[in-house]
């Protein structure tokens, strides 16, 4: 607890908290459905666009997130359609994009000098990147995303469940998959400045998955998902505080272990039943 309240000093780490727990709870809610539509690696190929971005944006010194924001959403379309109508889908069209944005980002970075701080932050993430702006526009950007989805709940659903279903009871289904990749590219957006490029897909990922171990039906999933992650990342970075470790790290460290506690008792749980 004086630990707790010790972080709570600090006005850099109250930002970072007050962002991170509410980023997570976007990205839990979001990380079930694309878990279950098998779209989980788009994150990591949308965090490498992302990338791209801010590298570009710290090189012509403009603000990261409303420059990476359109960027990250246009490659979001960009690998809808690629899944839709190319050749090219799956998992090679997020390894297409992924890999020429990330080659993007470190040609221009090379062909710079002086931002070597900024390149680690958005690999890795920094607490001490997250400005006061950035929080406002973090916390409103947030808000909107929770609401949205709250609000078509029942259609991105339908379109998880069965997509072809839904279709056939006239839920517009390409609406509600743009939408679903929007609030993915500003999710992974919003969370890159604290997680980085390198890690951010696994806030999408970790919990969904913990939480499938356990739960059977799509509401519950989703409520322990949340719960899951919002609770991963404040143990995360209680432990970074007082471990003095990197945040994004810690993060993906207790999610990893909530993982292989929740599969043991699945397993545990399967074994007892049969």
């Amino acid at each position: 607890m004086p630990l707790i309240i010790e972080m709570f000093s600090f006005s850099f780490l109250v930002r970072a908290i007050v962002v991170g727990l509410l980023v997570s709870l976007c990205a839990a809610l979001l990380g079930v459905n694309l878990v279950l539509k098998r779209y989980a690696m788009i994150g990591t190929g949308l965090s490498h666009v992302g990338f791209a971005a801010m590298v570009i944006a710290g090189v012509i010194d403009f603000a990261p997130v409303p420059f990476s924001l359109p960027v990250v959403v246009a490659a979001a379309f960009l690998l809808l359609r690629m899944n839709e109508s190319s050749k090219i889908k799956g998992d090679s069209a997020v390894a297409l994009v992924s890999t020429s944005s990330m080659a993007i980002g470190v040609i221009v970075m090379g062909m710079t000098t002086g931002i070597t701080l900024h390149i680690c932050n958005v690999m890795f993430g920094s607490i001490f990147a997250m400005t006061q702006s950035d929080m406002y526009i973090s916390v409103a950007l947030s808000v909107v995303v929770i609401c949205l989805f709250v609000l078509f709940y029942k259609q991105l659903f339908a379109v998880t469940y069965d997509e072809s279903f839904a279709k056939a009871t006239g839920t517009k289904v390409e609406i509600y998959k743009s939408l679903l990749a929007i609030l993915t590219a500003v999710t992974v957006v919003l969370g890159m400045r604290m997680m980085g490029a390198l890690l951010i897909a696994s806030l999408t990922i970790f919990p969904a998955l913990s939480a499938m171990r356990l739960c059977k039906r799509f509401l519950s999933v989703v409520i322990t998902s949340a719960v899951i992650s919002v609770v991963c990342f404040f143990v995360g970075m209680v432990l970074s505080f007082g471990l003095d470790l990197p945040p994004g790290a810690c993060i993906v460290g207790v999610n990893l272990i909530v993982f292989t506690v929740f599969s043991g008792i699945a397993f545990v749980r399967k074994k007892g039943i049969a």
